[in-house]
């Protein structure tokens, strides 16, 4: 570009600010306009970053299906047996008991996968230890005793995830035992005289009496708590997040 030129875009510049200023306008320095344009550069990458990053994340999460339970349940004493592997998971556990709720909600999906391969048995020992943590007092009783109506009814499974992704609020009322009829409801079974009528009272009682008096199952403290985990009959440490896929040796 010739100096003539350059010259007379200047001159053309400078009237434009001028009639900026005398519109009261800030005219745009070179220095501005080079920041403002690197920062809606900068701008627009981030939108495109975070755009592709929620993609992203959605295919994963999207490509992610939980595992359907295709193992066979049986109850007695109390006791849901879950699967026929050969080796042995006993989990004893409160529906009122947030430990509890994060547990199912940790481990949940490994133990599915596992009892579908046919390589562990679950013993789910449902215990009413935080009875008196409702008010009106019993919730984790009648929790139990719907969790063990759920096995003849065919949907354990199901049924036992889903009182713990609905588990109340240690102090509150409990969910009602139209609530829980509901969930059965829901899931294609009539388990109304069964819940209402308490059909396995006496079993969570007993169960629980046994877990409490049991000095194997005892803390450190002295007490009995859950969630309580036992492999083959040692105790498990659930806080060690690896401990099931080391057992079965993945």
């Amino acid at each position: 570009m010739g100096g003539a030129s350059r010259n007379e875009k200047k001159r053309r510049q400078e009237a434009a600010n001028a009639r900026l200023r005398a519109a009261g306008i800030t005219p745009p320095t070179q220095a501005r306009d080079s920041k403002r344009t690197t920062f809606i550069a900068v701008a627009a990458l981030a939108v495109v970053a975070l755009v592709v990053g929620v993609v992203v994340l959605l295919t994963r999460d999207s490509g992610e299906t939980a595992a359907v339970p295709t193992y066979t349940t049986t109850a007695a004493g109390g006791v849901v047996t879950a699967g026929t592997g050969p080796m042995v998971v006993d989990v004893y556990e409160d529906f009122l008991c947030p430990v509890c709720e994060r547990f199912e909600e940790r481990y949940g999906e490994e133990l599915t996968e596992a009892l579908n391969a046919g390589r562990i048995t679950v013993r789910y020992h449902s215990v009413a230890i935080l009875d008196q943590q409702t008010d009106p007092v019993g919730y984790s009783s009648r929790a139990a005793n719907a969790a063990l109506c759920a096995v003849p009814a065919g949907i354990h499974p199901a049924y036992h995830q889903r009182l713990f992704a609905e588990q109340p609020a240690e102090g509150s009322a409990g969910l009602t035992d139209v609530q829980l009829v509901a969930f059965g409801t829901e899931l294609g079974a009539d388990m109304g005289a069964c819940i209402t009528g308490g059909a396995n009272a006496d079993a969570v009682t007993a169960m629980t009496r046994a877990a409490v008096d049991d000095p194997a199952l005892r803390n450190a403290d002295g007490n009995f708590g859950t969630p309580t985990v036992l492999l083959d009959g040692a105790r498990v440490d659930i806080s060690d997040t690896g401990w099931l896929q080391k057992a079965l040796g993945a």
